[in-house]
C-alpha cells in the first residue's frame, strides 16, 4: 500500500469559545466546508465528557473531519481538533499536540490562553486566533501572545454573540485585527 505524503503544517487557527459556542462553531465550520489547508484547534469550555458528542455533531452537520485531541497526536492540515474536557490542549511543535493538567486557567482547564500562548509560542507570525461567544475573560492574554508573535487576531462581533464577555475582553486588548460576524469569519479564513 502507497504511503500518503503528509503536508508540512505551515500555518494555523486556533479558536477559543465557551457559552453559546456550540452554535457559533457549527456555523463558522459549516460555511468553511471541508476544504481547508491548516490544522484548527479548538478549546470550548465544557464538562467532562460532553466533549464526545460535541466532536460527533459537529463532524456529521459539517461534513469536516473532527477529531478529540490525544496527547501527542500528530497534527495534519485539513482537520480540527478540540480540547477534551479536564485537560488543557498545547501546541507541542508544528507537528504534535499534546495536553496537561496543568493549573485551571480563568478557572478553566482546558483554557483558551493555554492553547493560544502554545500556538504563539511554536507558530509565531503564522497563528491566527479567534474568540467567540463566551463569559469569561479566557482568550484575553492569549490574544496579546499571539500579536506579540505576529500572528493575527479575530473576535467574534460581540453584537452577534450569544455572550458577550469574551469577544469584548478580546477587543478591549487592543489586539484584534479584525472584527466579524460569525460567517464573515469563514470567509476570513478562505483567504490565504
Amino acid at each position: 500500500m502507497p504511503v500518503k505524503e503528509v503536508s508540512p503544517v505551515e500555518r494555523i487557527v486556533v479558536i477559543g469559545a465557551s457559552a453559546g459556542g456550540f452554535s457559533a462553531l457549527q456555523t463558522i465550520f459549516s460555511e468553511l466546508g471541508s476544504k481547508f489547508n491548516f490544522p484548527i484547534l479548538v478549546c470550548k469550555h465544557l464538562g467532562i465528557g460532553d466533549e464526545k458528542g460535541l466532536v460527533d455533531v459537529l463532524a456529521k452537520r459539517t461534513g469536516t473531519t473532527v477529531l478529540l485531541s490525544q496527547d501527542k497526536l500528530p497534527m495534519h492540515n485539513g482537520c480540527i481538533y478540540m480540547a477534551p474536557g479536564n485537560y488543557h490542549l498545547q501546541v507541542e511543535s508544528r507537528e504534535m499536540l499534546s495536553l496537561s493538567v496543568d493549573e485551571r486557567v480563568c478557572h478553566s482547564r482546558p483554557a483558551i490562553d493555554v492553547l493560544f500562548e502554545s500556538a504563539a509560542e511554536v507558530f509565531g507570525e503564522n497563528v491566527t486566533a479567534i474568540v467567540l461567544t463566551g463569559a469569561t475573560s479566557d482568550g484575553a492574554a492569549g490574544v496579546r501572545a499571539v500579536k506579540e508573535a505576529g500572528g493575527k487576531v479575530v473576535a467574534q462581533s460581540p453584537e452577534s454573540a450569544e455572550v458577550k464577555i469574551m469577544p469584548k475582553a478580546a477587543i478591549e486588548t487592543g489586539c484584534t485585527d479584525a472584527i466579524l460576524d460569525l460567517a464573515d469569519i469563514a470567509s476570513y479564513l478562505r483567504q490565504p
